[in-house]
C-alpha cells in the first residue's frame, strides 16, 4: 500500500472512499513482492498493481465488493492447471491479497491516512494490519514511528498493540515488509494472529563522483531505480544543474571531503567515475571502510591494477579491497554512456537482490531471489471479517 502512497494520500485529501488490495505473501515465481498494492475508489478509478496484469481484474472486483459491504477480504491466487483461462498467475506463483475498505467513518481510515501522509513526504513509518484472526480485530491498523511511538491500535488487549509496535519497529529499522505471527494478547502463545507490517523508508542514496558524460546517464538510471541521487565533483564548471538536471543534489567539493561529512547507510551505493588518482585514492580509501551496499570504480583493467597498488600503499587491506567492484559494472559489452550506466545499474541490482548476473536462458537459477513464501494451506483463504 505504501508503494502508492502519493496517489492514495491525494485521494484521502480529496475525501474519496476507496479499497486497497495489498500483496501479503508470495510463493514461487510471483511477479510482485509483499506490500505491492492496487487501489480502487468509489468511482471505479484504479491505481497500482498487484500482479503485473494476471489477476488485476479479479482483484478490482474484490475491491468494489469491499467498498460496498465494508468487509476486509483475504484471497489467494495461484495457477490453475485444469483451466488455463481461469483467473490465476500464468507464471505459476502464488500470491495472497488482503483487500481493505477505507471509507469515511471506518476506524482504519485516520491511521492509514497518517501512514500515507508520512510515506508521501518521504518519512519513515510502518503500518501494521491484522491479516487473519477474530473478526473483532480486523479492520483496524497501527502506525509505528521510527522512535517507537505509535498511533491507532487493534482495540483488544493493550499488550497486543505494544508487542506489534515493537515488532513493527524492527521491520522499519530493516526497511522490511512482511508478516509476523503473534498471539491475541501479544504473546507468542495463544490463538495466533497474522499481522502484515509495511515499512516506508526514505529512498536509498546513490552518490556519483565525477561529472562526466557517463555520470549523466548513470544519474538518470539511478533516478529510474528509485535512488536519491547526488552528483559530486570538485570542478564547478562541470558540476552544474544544466548538465545534470535529474540529480537531486549537486555538490561542488573534493569527493573524499564530501563523503566524510555526508550521511550514508547500508543501502547507499557509491559510484566512482572520476578516473583520476588524486580523487580516486583518498575517496576509495574512505569508501571501502564505510558500511555501504556498493562501491564501484570506473577504469580499465590496467587502471584497476595501478589503483589497487596505490590503495595498498595507503593502508587499504585485502579484505577492504575485495569490496571494490572494479572495473565497474557487468560485462554487457557496453560502449555508450547509456549502455555503461545500464551495466553499472545491473551490477547494483544483482548485488542488492542476490542475482548472479548470468543470462536466465538455459540457467537453472531462481528468477526472483528475495520473495517471502506464502503460508499454507493453498486455495481460497476467505473473508477475514
Amino acid at each position: 500500500m505504501l508503494d502508492i502512497a502519493e496517489e492514495l494520500h491525494r485521494w484521502v485529501e480529496q475525501g474519496r472512499d476507496f479499497a486497497v488490495a495489498t500483496v501479503v505473501a508470495v510463493g514461487g515465481s510471483a511477479p510482485r513482492l509483499p506490500g505491492a498494492a492496487l487501489a480502487v475508489d468509489a468511482e471505479g478509478t484504479a491505481i497500482g498493481s498487484v500482479s503485473g496484469g494476471c489477476v488485476e481484474g479479479a482483484v478490482y472486483d474484490l475491491c468494489g465488493q469491499a467498498l460496498q459491504d465494508g468487509k476486509p477480504v483475504l484471497e489467494r491466487f495461484g495457477y490453475s492447471d485444469e483451466d488455463a483461462f481461469a483467473v490465476g498467475l500464468t507464471c505459476g506463483g502464488i500470491i495472497d491479497i488482503l483487500v481493505t475498505p477505507v471509507r469515511a467513518g471506518d476506524p482504519v481510515r485516520p491511521v492509514l491516512a497518517a501512514a500515507l501522509s508520512a510515506a508521501a513526504r518521504g518519512e519513515a513509518a510502518a503500518v501494521a494490519r491484522i491479516v487473519s484472526g477474530p473478526p473483532e480485530l480486523t479492520g483496524r491498523a497501527l502506525l509505528v514511528h521510527p522512535e517507537g511511538s505509535y498511533d491507532g491500535g487493534f482495540g483488544a488487549h493493550p499488550e497486543l498493540d505494544r508487542t506489534v509496535a515493537e515488532e513493527a519497529r524492527a521491520f522499519l529499522d530493516a526497511g522490511r515488509t512482511g508478516t509476523l505471527e503473534i498471539g491475541e494478547q501479544g504473546s507468542r502463545c495463544g490463538a495466533p494472529l497474522t499481522v502484515l507490517v509495511e515499512s516506508s523508508v526514505p529512498p536509498p542514496r546513490m552518490i556519483v563522483f565525477g561529472a562526466i558524460d557517463f555520470a549523466s546517464a548513470l544519474v538518470r538510471i539511478g533516478k529510474f531505480l528509485g535512488y536519491r541521487v547526488t552528483l559530486c565533483d570538485a570542478r564547478p564548471v562541470f558540476a552544474t544543474k544544466t548538465r545534470f538536471p535529474e540529480a537531486d543534489e549537486i555538490v561542488v567539493e573534493w569527493p573524499h571531503t564530501y563523503l566524510e561529512r555526508t550521511e550514508v547507510d547500508g543501502r547507499t551505493v557509491l559510484c566512482v567515475l572520476t578516473h583520476d588518482a588524486k580523487f580516486d585514492i583518498p575517496l576509495l580509501q574512505l569508501a571501502l571502510r564505510l558500511p555501504v551496499a556498493y562501491v564501484g570504480a570506473m577504469g580499465s583493467r590496467r587502471t584497476h591494477l595501478d589503483r589497487n597498488e596505490r590503495l595498498r600503499e595507503v593502508g587499504v587491506t585485502e579484505l577492504e579491497l575485495a569490496r571494490l567492484r572494479s572495473p565497474i559494472g557487468l560485462d554487457l559489452g557496453a560502449r555508450t554512456p547509456e549502455e555503461t550506466a545500464l551495466s553499472i545499474a545491473s551490477e547494483i541490482v544483482a548485488g542488492r537482490r542476490g542475482g548472479s548476473g548470468v543470462s536466465l536462458t538455459g540457467a537453472h537459477t531462481p528468477i526472483h531471489h528475495d520473495v517471502t513464501a506464502a503460508p499454507e494451506p493453498p486455495g481460497r483463504i476467505g473473508s477475514v471479517a
